[in-house]
């Protein structure tokens, strides 16, 4: 999926979430191809400037389509000719490249496939195959064994034809034939066959053997410790060769002090041409050309002495002074201290490079299946076993470092649960990546039939490949629900059956997004999961976005009025609406002023393609222009003129007015996390002062100051969940945390606290200065100044 705030800067966004403008500019296109141009003609990797002739290529078709008419960015069908289900080609920012995703050459497969069936290898030709009796029975085979795979959700469409015949829905199987007809020549319907079956549904993964191999196989030798294992293994030992010759002609006082025999001299010679023999097998190093360095002046005395050219005093003093040195800090060579040192360092450059090893690892991979993750991890990060050593040059017993473990560990297989609490989900954003996995196979829950079951699953994981697009005025992002073999299958789904385990994945992942990162907002495209599972539960729980101030234009969504109703009736009364001076008695009265008949709101879902919403929406605003209002009136810049930072202030209004959809998950969806709420404050309040600890010495510290505000949202939210003798426990107990924070984060943070006791007493309190935390403002933060 793309990242919002590439849309965002492309002067659009995801969703139907704010007012935006009413054109999409060239501009963000210009300076794309510019980049992209750029990086194609001066970046030294190879593989780089390939990659950046594809984006000039791609960005330059999304200028000529918008300069001839082909395209139409902000729309939800852009690409003319094309319906909204087609899956367009997407680059950077939302922008449609005039292509479809399945459009294109030829895979191999469809290629092997059109020989085996004995027609022409066109894609109309396969089409039309498929649909007699061989090609159905091939599509049969497929979806009984599960062995296939969906890049895009297109290759599910004959899948479903099939299914419809075969379960006695002919009328169904024609209507969606027809649909797809005009589309047959250029598009890929079928689905690539795969030697594995349907992954398990009860594990996910981050990252597949595949993207742990290739992730390896990118590891180049470090240089520097390549240098570094060369000087150990070589020069060092070549040193203390060249000062043990030095050494033999000291006398009672120093170096030179005796005169060297014809012996010592050809033993110096000797010495000499075996350099010049390690300097041209072993270039890394350079140091011992550096005449300065120690080695090099023993070197470049030797050469003298031995060509029988006397030293002068400035050169024998260099030399004498280099011989004490080395004496000095490491002993003469043979002494227990310098042979210590010397096996020591020794041990150090006989370790395997961490290239050589990830290759060993990669080797471990290549047995299994690339698609899959991996269950085991441990298995494959043991030590370099004796047959491994003999094979490929490695020391027995060698362990794998670290930085490869956890790339090796990244690919983990298990429930979600799991990989949260094992650091493999180190953010709600990663989260957010793995959570299709789990909503596909609840998703599918609703059809009775297996293999159809496998195949929306596999057609909803291909769906959440299509890369979002710039939208502009309030338009949606199109739902899976859209497609038309999904559509097809309407009649053939079990509603009530799939009510119960949409409920219980959305409860499941709600609580573990809240438990697993209680200071973090949840990432836009969790929202938007957690929306789809929302739906098939048939509950009335308005989920709302994160908007962009750089690109807000002051009007929200109806949706955001609703969720703030959500709020009201949990939080009326509560610390929350005391700490930020609510009034959620008005703002309860100002949902239900503006409610909106069925009727009225179905059109408007049909017509922004937001019609999932309609099923489930009950009583929803028709309008939200009160609630920006309000917005606007609480962020104080009502008649300001238009700024990114004034937005900001709108924008974090609503998102205190809604709680960002914390209410509308305890209220609508239940969630209740099992270390309780008071846990989660502690560990908010931990988010809070280690964002904090970031502002010192800061140049750009608006965005961390944002972080700890929200961080801090949460925490008051959190609190306002427990008794009242809960919450003054938790106070008091982040107040004696407070004290253990280095002093500039305590100075910064005091005021916030305080205004946080003042509102659970329900009173004044004292005179000491109180400020509720907020993110933004138009002026100097008063978080950002030295507190001192």
């Amino acid at each position: 999926m793309d990242d919002d705030a590439d849309q965002q800067h492309a002067t659009g966004a995801v969703g139907d979430a704010g007012s935006l403008p009413q054109e999409a500019s060239t501009a963000y296109p210009h300076r794309q191809l510019a980049q992209a141009f750029l990086t194609s003609l001066t970046h030294a990797d190879e593989e780089t400037r390939r990659a950046a002739d594809l984006r000039v290529d791609r960005w330059r078709a999304v200028l000529a389509g918008m300069a001839e008419g082909r395209l139409t960015i902000g729309s939800r069908t852009p690409v003319a000719g094309l319906p909204a289900w087609v899956t367009p080609e997407v680059v950077r920012g939302g922008f449609a490249t005039s292509a479809a995703g399945a459009a294109g050459p030829l895979r191999s497969y469809e290629r092997a496939a059109a020989a085996q069936a004995g027609v022409p290898a066109e894609r109309a030709a396969l089409f039309a195959h498929c649909l007699t009796e061989p090609g159905l029975a091939r599509l049969h085979a497929l979806l009984d064994s599960g062995r296939y795979e969906l890049a895009l959700p297109e290759e599910a469409a004959l899948l479903t034809v099939a299914w419809l015949v075969r379960a006695g829905d002919v009328g169904g199987a024609l209507e969606l034939v027809e649909e797809l007809a005009p589309f047959a020549d250029r598009l890929r319907f079928t689905p690539r066959p795969s030697a594995l079956p349907a992954p398990d549904v009860t594990a996910v993964h981050r990252n597949s053997v595949g993207d742990t191999t290739d992730s390896l196989a990118r590891r180049r030798p470090n240089d520097a410790v390549a240098v570094q294992r060369e000087a150990l293994a070589v020069w060092q030992p070549f040193g203390d060769e060249l000062l043990a010759h030095w050494l033999e002609t000291a006398g009672p006082g120093r170096v030179l002090d005796r005169v060297p025999d014809p012996a010592w001299h050809w033993r110096g010679a000797e010495l000499l041409r075996r350099y010049r023999e390690l300097a041209v097998a072993n270039p890394r190093c350079s140091k011992h050309r550096n005449p300065k360095e120690n080695l090099g002046i023993l070197r470049g005395a030797l050469e003298e002495t031995v060509a029988g050219r006397p030293l002068d005093a400035r050169r024998l003093g260099l030399l004498r002074h280099a011989v004490d040195a080395m004496v000095r800090r490491r002993g003469l060579p043979g002494s227990d201290r310098h042979a210590q040192l010397r096996t020591r360092q020794a041990a150090q450059a006989a370790l395997p490079l961490h290239h050589e090893l990830a290759q060993l690892v990669m080797r471990r991979l290549a047995a299994l299946p690339r698609e899959t993750g991996v269950a085991e991890p441990a298995a494959l990060l043991t030590e370099v076993s004796p047959q491994e050593a003999a094979a490929f040059g490695l020391p027995v017993g060698a362990a794998v470092p670290v930085a490869i473990r956890q790339v090796v560990e990244a690919a983990l297989s298990a429930p979600i649960e799991t990989l949260v609490a094992r650091g493999v989900v180190p953010s709600a954003e990663v989260l957010a990546e793995l959570v299709p996995q789990l909503v596909a196979v609840t998703s599918a829950q609703a059809y009775p039939d297996e293999a159809l079951r496998t195949l929306m699953a596999a057609n909803y994981r291909a769906f959440r490949n299509r890369r979002s697009l710039l939208l502009l005025n309030l338009a949606g992002q199109v739902r899976v629900e859209e497609l038309p073999w999904v559509r097809a299958l309407a009649a053939h789904r079990d509603g009530q059956d799939g009510l119960q385990p949409a409920r219980l994945a959305l409860r499941r992942l709600g609580e573990l997004a809240v438990q697993a990162f209680p200071g973090t907002l949840l990432p836009n495209p969790l929202v938007r999961e957690l929306g789809v599972l929302a739906r098939q539960a048939e509950l009335d729980a308005p989920l709302v976005e994160e908007l962009a101030a750089d690109i807000f234009m002051g009007t929200f969504s109806p949706k955001f009025l609703a969720a703030a109703e959500v709020a009201a009736d949990l939080l009326e009364g509560t610390l929350y609406e005391r700490y930020y001076e609510l009034d959620y008695a008005a703002v309860r009265e100002l949902a239900r002023g503006e409610l909106v008949p069925a009727e009225a709101e179905r059109n408007e879902a049909e017509r922004t393609g937001t019609a999932g919403d309609a099923a489930t929406a009950g009583r929803r605003p028709r309008s939200a222009a009160g609630f920006a209002e309000l917005c606007r009136q609480r962020a104080d810049v009502t008649g300001q003129r238009w700024s990114v930072a004034a937005n900001g202030k709108v924008i974090e209004q609503a998102q205190i007015l809604t709680t960002h959809n914390l209410a509308t998950l305890v209220a609508r969806v239940g969630i209740a996390p099992a270390s309780g709420w008071d846990d989660l404050a502690r560990r908010s309040f931990g988010t809070v002062c280690q964002a904090v600890a970031r502002i010192r010495h800061n140049p750009r510290p608006l965005s961390t100051i944002k972080d700890a505000a929200y961080a801090w949202r949460h925490l008051v939210f959190q609190l306002s969940l427990c008794d009242p003798a809960t919450q003054a426990r938790v106070i008091a107990e982040l107040g004696a945390e407070l004290t253990r924070q280095p002093v500039h984060v305590a100075a910064r943070l005091a005021p916030a606290l305080v205004g946080l006791r003042r509102a659970a007493a329900g009173s004044p309190g004292d005179a000491t200065p109180a400020r509720p935390f907020l993110g933004w403002t138009t002026g100097p933060h008063w978080l950002r100044a030295d507190p001192w």
